[in-house]
C-alpha cells in the first residue's frame, strides 16, 4: 500500500505537531501502595470500554493516570467520560494525555513496574506497543485481534514468551473464554452429555461493516486509514479478523483443538462507493484432525436475516454455545438437533424450551468484567497468566484470509 506515507500531513509530520511528541512524563506515584496504575492506549470505545470494566474490579483499588491516542477529541471526550463516571479513580491531567503515533511511549512512561497498560490501538500496531509493555516491565491488558498477518502473529508468541520469562501477566480480549456459563458447557460437553461432536456451526451476521468513505481532503491517507482500520487488511486484518475472531474460538474451545485445514469463499455484493478491502458475505469450512468440520457464515448486509450464535452437534444431542451475541451467552444442551433461532434480543425468551436438557443459570455475570476479575486476581496473587500463545493460535484461524 504506497499510498499510506501521502498527504498533506504525513506520519512524520503528524507526530512532529504532535501537542506532546517527545516530552518526558514523571512516574506517577500512587497514594496507597497497593493501588495498580492504568495507562489507557487507544482511546476510542473499547479501549474505553476496557478501562470501565478495570475500574470496576473489587479486589483492590485502581487508577487510570494516562491516556494516549492520535486524535485529539477522542481522547478527550473519553476522558470526561471516565471522570463522570469514577471522579476519584481516573486522574489525567494535560501533561499526562499523549497525543501522536510515539504516544503510547508517553503514556507508558508515566507507570511504574508492576502496573497495566492497556492496548486498544488497531491491531497493527500491538506487537510495537507490547514490546514496549515488556521493556518496561508492565502487565498488560489487549484488545483482540492481537496481529494481522502470520509475520506479526509470529512477534507476538515470541513477545507473549518474553513477558512469560518476566512473569509478566497478559490478558487478551476473547472475553467469552471467561464466561462462567461457558465452561460449565464445556466441562458438560468433555464430560459427554452431546456425545462425540460430530460438527459445529457458527454465525456472524448483521449489518455493515468496516466500510469507508472516501476520504475527505483535510486528512493524510495514513491517518484517514488507521482511524478507519476495520476497512482495511494492512490495519486489522479486516472484518472477518476482527468481528469473526469470537465465534471461531469459541468453537475451537469447545472442540478442544484447532482446525488443520480451512477453506472458504467470499464476495462483495453490497459495499457499493466504500473503499474498504472487506467482503459482505464470507463462507469458511475448517476441517479439524478428526475429519469432523467447523462451518462459519459472515454476512454484513442491513435488511437480511439476521444471527450471531454458534453452535455443537454431537451423537447424543447439540449445544448452544452463543444464543445471540456475546453476553448473555445463555449457554444451554439440547436432548437432540431442533434448536430454536433466536434473531434478536426480543427473542431471548426462545432460549427456554421444552427440549432443552440443560441451561445454564440467568442472569449472567458479564465476561467483560469477569476477564478483568481474572487478569487482576493473578496480577494481585501473583498467579501464572498469558493468554497470548492461545489467542495467537485463535488469530491464525481468523487471519487465514488475509
Amino acid at each position: 500500500m504506497s499510498e499510506v506515507n501521502s498527504g498533506a500531513n504525513s506520519r512524520r509530520e503528524f507526530m512532529a505537531k504532535s501537542a506532546l511528541a517527545g516530552v518526558a512524563l514523571p512516574h506517577v506515584h500512587a497514594a496507597e501502595n497497593n493501588t495498580v496504575q492504568i495507562a489507557l492506549i487507544g482511546c476510542g470505545g473499547r479501549g474505553t470500554g476496557a478501562a470501565v470494566d478495570a475500574l470496576q474490579v473489587k479486589t483492590g483499588p485502581m487508577k487510570v493516570v494516562s491516556m494516549a491516542d492520535i486524535v485529539p477529541a477522542k481522547l478527550n471526550d473519553n476522558l470526561d467520560k471516565l471522570k463522570t463516571q469514577f471522579p476519584n479513580q481516573v486522574d489525567v491531567p494535560p501533561e499526562r494525555r499523549a497525543l501522536g503515533f510515539e504516544a503510547y511511549k508517553q503514556a507508558m512512561d508515566c507507570l511504574k513496574r508492576g502496573d497495566v497498560v492497556i492496548l486498544a490501538t488497531p491491531p497493527v500496531f500491538r506487537w510495537v506497543h507490547f514490546r514496549y509493555a515488556i521493556e518496561k516491565g508492565l502487565h498488560v491488558f489487549m484488545e483482540k485481534a492481537i496481529s494481522v498477518d502470520g509475520p506479526t502473529t509470529r512477534r507476538m508468541i515470541e513477545l507473549g514468551e518474553q513477558a512469560r520469562q518476566k512473569n509478566l501477566k497478559v490478558g487478551v480480549g476473547l472475553m467469552v473464554r471467561h464466561c462462567r456459563g461457558r465452561m460449565a458447557l464445556l466441562e458438560r460437553i468433555r464430560g459427554g452429555q452431546i456425545g462425540d461432536i460430530i460438527a459445529m456451526r457458527a454465525y456472524r451476521m448483521g449489518r455493515a461493516g468496516g466500510t469507508a468513505p472516501r476520504k475527505p481532503d483535510n486528512i493524510s491517507e495514513v491517518m484517514y486509514q488507521v482511524q478507519r482500520f476495520h476497512a482495511f487488511l494492512w490495519g486489522s486484518g479486516g472484518v472477518f479478523n476482527d468481528y469473526n475472531i469470537h465465534q471461531i474460538d469459541e468453537c475451537c474451545w469447545m472442540k478442544g483443538e484447532w482446525p488443520v485445514e480451512a477453506h472458504g469463499i467470499g464476495a462483495r455484493h453490497y459495499r457499493r462507493d466504500s473503499l474498504d478491502q472487506n467482503f459482505d458475505t464470507y463462507s469458511i469450512e475448517y476441517t479439524y484432525s478428526d475429519g469432523t468440520k467447523l462451518f462459519f457464515g459472515g454476512r454484513y448486509i442491513p435488511g437480511c436475516r439476521e444471527e450471531f450464535a454458534s453452535y455443537a452437534h454431537g451423537t447424543k444431542g447439540s449445544a448452544v454455545i452463543s444464543t445471540f451475541m456475546h453476553t448473555p451467552g445463555i449457554p444451554r444442551i439440547y436432548k437432540g438437533h431442533v434448536i430454536p433461532r433466536v434473531e434478536n434480543k426480543t427473542e431471548l425468551h426462545k432460549a427456554q424450551d421444552p427440549n432443552a436438557a440443560w441451561t445454564y443459570p440467568q442472569p449472567e455475570v458479564s465476561p467483560y468484567q469477569l476477564e478483568w476479575d481474572d487478569l487482576m486476581d493473578a496480577i494481585r496473587n501473583d498467579k501464572p497468566y498469558n493468554e497470548v500463545s492461545t489467542r495467537c493460535s485463535t488469530t491464525r484461524m481468523s487471519s487465514l484470509q488475509t
